[in-house]
């Protein structure tokens, strides 16, 4: 058997991988309160990477096993992370790098786990052709895994022709070009066919069998032929390449002819017999001359004995007409061999590292459910919350429940007032709202510095980029920052817009807090002191009369209403389905995740009754206020006069309570939204430092690419085309250039610009419905525990591509991606408070919670 050419290696670079993939899975994946700690699985697949990427060099079976398990996990972790989310700048050489001629390029360097797979998978075919190539001829066990592994080598270069160009999506180096894999694919698969040739030869097959084979193999040599020819390949291939497969071509068709012509001798067809053996000689002496080597020369020199033998019978003995060797019936075929498909995984014992993360598709099914789920849940909260605010707005109009404790007369405190007193101090009074907004303006500046420092970052990246432009004019052809960092650029923009919103927030909890100042100041005092600053009531006590008693009741109706919506509120922010084996289940059964239907379906049987109760809660409070205006009419009529100062009182006490916890809900809120946010902020930044850290290496590159240019003064020429055949030569299998095949007609990838950063930030926070009345943001954040955020008008960017749609609240204060157009930006800031509260800001400002 003649000796196999064995496909070099791509080289790569060491880089760190560790702290990209802590940063994305950080930010994409850390979704619960106490999220896993991948620390131990990153570093350890920053070992394996290591071990496998270098191990490939050393050309042993056991290398294989090793850069199998690294291929694997890169495929599993491809499925959990989008390709183009890890900002690494993987940079591998041209494995035919001859230096930077023909306008090819040495290396690439490209952020996507994409390329990675792709130049991990060509190494693995490559260091298949290198052990099965040192195999022992000799050996039956060697020549069946030579076998084994060239066809699998084939396979996965076919594999890499038809997907490499979707994978990188930009001009590849000369050995990932779809002809060149091509055309490697097909000499593998001439070669295992060969052993096959060698192997019947050593076994002593029957000729027939054997003239197939090798006549099987010579046309996959001209096959093989005729990609190699190609004149975009020609410079890209080691000089003994082409010469190599020309003479196998010829060789293995000359092998052929002397098996067919032993036929023949078993036939007693002398004539036939001398027509192939002088046409194999012929063949053999092509093949050396093609070659510049003795591949077959046993055979060789045993076909010469053969047709000496046989011309000297045929000349004494048989006289019979030797025929044009054109006209003779053409061998038969036998092609056991095949591309062997990729598989996965390839190691045996493959072990997943990241077994915990979910698929990209569940995450984002998950992300999809939770985007409904939490329109359903804000939006009945919504309804429930603006239906209080309504019979608040009317009690207060009417100076309920304070105009009737007013009635009582004497220097004594209401119940009432008692109680929401004590609960103010229980809360901290005023003292403790204090401190929450003196704490606003720290939390705030923590959030401006990080994006300044992001804005920053992406600032001096570009700057950089645009020096060089100028310096190195149309050489310099990389994608443009302003191009490539658009998407940052935008959501810079829009988290900068949450933060002046939130700013805004801010100054109304601020004002709410002075217009109330005085009455919180009071209900934080000593029940004594709260009792001498409230005026004495006077001496018209209608307290017995029956609208009296008609109102207590009703307001006590009221205070039932409440205490029924705070249950279903909560049954609402606590009810939870997990769907998550839903969509496992479905994945698994059909390959996908039909999110909308599932969805939909469990979010119907879940909160369907508790919209029926919401619903209910709504029309009964329509009936309660048309009782109360009437009792209350009547209770006027009663009295007989307007109210004194200490209904007043009363009545700026009452509200002095709401305000105080609505405030403190709201500062507690507006803690934790400062909070989260910086989370999202640093999640942010870490995506842009290492789109920067990519783009720096990718400049080193291109500059290092473009000074070794500039110091060439003159390109190697490629080598002459083989000459043509002999004319003896059968025409048809002639190496010859032929037409373009099917091959290199085939639909190429379109081209996009020269670095595949992601066009969209990944693992952004969706965005999520907010109520009526808010100024602080609502978002529920992926890193973050999600639940319901009922007091947010601004949304953080989403790269999702939701196709449900976002929810069209006029509540909204950013845009997120793909926003249904006319929703925003929202007309007005807030919403018109209930009449009888014109003079109080908005009830909620900040996120309650997830």
């Amino acid at each position: 058997m003649a000796e196999l050419l064995q496909v070099p290696l791509k080289k790569p670079s060491e880089i760190d991988v560790v702290k990209p993939l802590q940063n994305v899975i950080q930010s994409r994946f850390s979704t619960s309160d106490e999220p896993v700690d991948y620390s131990d699985a990153i570093n350890e697949f920053a070992k394996i990477r290591s071990n496998a990427i270098w191990k490939a060099f050393e050309k042993y079976e056991s290398s294989l096993d090793v850069i199998y398990g690294y291929y694997d996990q890169i495929v599993a972790l491809e499925s959990k992370i989008p390709p183009n989310e890890l900002q690494i700048p993987f940079k591998w050489k041209d494995a035919f790098d001859k230096g930077s001629i023909f306008g090819s390029r040495q290396s690439l360097t490209i952020s996507s786990l994409s390329y990675e797979k792709i130049c991990v998978l060509f190494n693995i075919a490559a260091l298949q052709s290198a052990v099965a190539g040192n195999q022992s001829v000799e050996s039956d066990e060697g020549l069946k895994l030579a076998v084994k592994l060239l066809q699998q080598s084939a396979g996965i270069f076919h594999h890499l022709k038809s997907t490499v160009m979707l994978s990188i999506q930009q001009d590849p180096t000369p050995d990932l070009n779809p002809d060149t894999l091509g055309a490697i694919s097909a000499l593998m698969l001439a070669q295992a066919q060969e052993i096959f040739v060698h192997k019947a030869i050593h076994d002593n097959m029957k000729d027939a069998i054997i003239a197939k084979l090798a006549s099987s193999c010579e046309d996959l040599y001209n096959e093989a032929m005729k990609i190699f020819q190609r004149e975009n390949l020609k410079p890209i291939w080691d000089k003994e390449w082409i010469p190599m497969i020309a003479g196998k071509q010829a060789g293995f068709h000359a092998i052929a002819e002397f098996y067919q012509s032993l036929v023949c001798r078993n036939q007693k067809v002398i004539g036939e017999e001398l027509a192939r053996l002088q046409h194999a000689v012929e063949l053999f002496k092509a093949s050396q001359q093609r070659s510049g080597k003795n591949l077959f020369n046993n055979i060789f020199l045993k076909a010469q004995r053969h047709l000496t033998e046989a011309t000297k019978d045929n000349d004494f003995i048989y006289h019979e007409r030797i025929p044009d060797v054109k006209a003779l019936e053409p061998i038969g075929k036998a092609q056991p061999v095949k591309l062997t498909p990729l598989t996965y995984p390839m190691s045996q014992n493959f072990k997943d590292l990241f077994s915990e993360l979910v698929p990209v598709a569940l995450h984002q099914a998950m992300a999809a459910y939770d985007l409904r789920k939490q329109e359903i849940v804000n939006g009945e909260i919504g309804r429930l919350r603006e239906s209080t605010q309504v019979v608040n707005g009317v009690l207060a109009s009417l100076n309920l429940p304070a105009s009737i404790e007013a009635t009582d007369g004497g220097s004594s405190l209401p119940p009432s007032i008692i109680e929401k007193a004590n609960a103010v101090n229980q809360l901290g009074g005023i003292t403790e709202l204090e401190t929450m907004i003196k704490e606003l303006p720290d939390l705030l500046q923590r959030n401006e510095d990080i994006l300044n420092e992001t804005d920053r970052l992406l600032d001096e990246e570009k700057e950089s980029d645009d020096t060089l432009r100028q310096q190195f004019k149309e050489k310099w052809n990389r994608t443009p920052s302003d191009k490539l960092a658009e998407v940052f650029r935008s959501n810079s923009a829009k988290y900068r817009q949450i933060i002046n919103n939130a700013v805004t927030a801010d100054k109304v909890v601020r004002e709410k807090f002075e217009s109330h100042r005085f009455g919180m100041e009071l209900l934080s005092k000593s029940p004594s002191e709260l009792e001498n600053a409230v005026p004495r009531g006077s001496s018209e006590n209608v307290s017995n009369s029956s609208a009296v008693s008609t109102l207590r009741r009703l307001m006590e109706e009221v205070e039932t209403l409440k205490a029924e919506r705070d249950v279903i509120e909560s049954e609402l922010k606590n009810t939870t389905v997990d769907m998550k084996d839903k969509f496992m289940a479905a994945l698994a059964q059909d390959g996908a995740i039909s999110e909308a239907a599932l969805s939909i379906e469990s979010l119907g049987e879940t909160y369907g009754p508790l919209q029926k109760q919401v619903r209910e809660s709504i029309e009964k409070q329509e009936g309660l206020i048309q009782r109360i205006q009437d009792a209350n009419a009547q209770f006027v009529q009663e009295r007989g006069s307007t109210a004194g100062s200490r209904e007043n009182m009363m009545c700026q006490l009452a509200a002095a309570h709401d305000a105080f916890r609505d405030l403190q809900n709201n500062l507690k809120e507006g803690t934790k939204f400062y909070n989260d946010l910086t989370q999202l902020l640093v999640a942010f930044q870490n995506k842009v430092s290492d789109y920067c850290f990519a783009r720096k290496t990718e400049k080193e590159e291109l500059m290092k690419d473009l000074t070794l240019e500039s110091t060439k003064h003159s390109a190697v020429m490629p080598h002459a085309p083989f000459p043509k055949p002999n004319e003896s030569y059968d025409k048809k299998n002639s190496p010859t250039t032929p037409p373009q095949s099917q091959e290199s007609s085939a639909p190429q990838a379109p081209q996009a610009p020269n670095l595949p950063y992601p066009m969209a930030v990944q693992g952004m926070p969706l965005p999520y419905a907010a109520s009526a009345n808010t100024p602080y943001p609502a978002y529920a954040p992926p890193p973050l525990p999600q639940g319901y955020n009922p007091y947010g008008n601004m949304q953080f960017p989403n790269s999702y591509n939701y196709q449900g749609g976002y929810p069209q609240n006029p509540g909204y204060a950013a845009q997120p991606p793909n926003y249904p157009p006319g929703t925003f930006p929202p007309q007005g800031y807030y919403q018109q408070p209930p009449q009888g509260y014109p003079q109080q800001p908005p009830q909620g400002a900040y996120p309650r919670q997830w």
